[in-house]
């Protein structure tokens, strides 16, 4: 037992990946920890699996309070083990305490991309994003450049800020060395 114990404790516990949607936390995440040899979770996924419905669905129905209120339960309530790393829905990190409680329980990266780039990821993903529905080109890049200019202050609060461009799961794994 002493050994699985010495097992579980090394490692570098959690990872939280935060970010704009399209930023690539899922896709990053499942690397990373494969990589790793750590369990991923999306808490997308563990919220929806929590709720039944999507995350769509589940704002539309109960609107963005109680969304982002349960949101943050999902966040704090999940049980989490020793190592993992945590794909964040893009606007967890800017409620309440959240990015105060990340930062208490792990270790956050902020995949960051400029506005251009995120849209360009995020044109054929509106039906799975209907905050974006309706918005194309120039206003979709506009309106995730508002987002961000809300939103960076909480993201640059992350203990490593990197760009996402070309980022992989191997210069991850290096920038959350000691």
């Amino acid at each position: 037992m002493d050994n699985l114990e010495e097992e579980n404790s090394e490692g570098l516990g959690l990872i939280f990946l935060i970010g704009f949607m399209g930023c690539g936390k899922t896709t990053l995440g499942r690397k990373l920890a494969s990589r790793m040899g750590y369990m991923f979770i999306d808490l997308d996924h563990v919220l929806e699996a929590h709720v039944g419905m999507t995350i769509a669905e589940y704002f539309s129905a109960h609107g963005e309070a109680a969304f982002r209120k349960l949101e943050s339960e999902i966040l704090q309530t999940t049980p989490y083990p020793d190592n993992a790393v945590i794909s964040t829905g893009g606007g967890l990190p800017c409620f309440f305490d959240n990015m105060e409680w990340i930062n208490e329980h792990g270790r956050s990266i902020y995949i960051q991309l400029a506005p251009k780039i995120l849209a360009d990821r995020l044109e054929h993903e509106k039906v799975t994003r209907p905050v974006l529905q309706g918005r194309h080109g120039d206003e979709l890049i506009a309106f995730i450049a508002d987002k961000l200019a809300e939103r960076e202050v909480f993201y640059k609060q992350a203990t490593i800020v990197t760009n996402g461009l070309s980022l992989t799961a191997e210069k991850v794994e290096k920038l959350l060395q000691p």
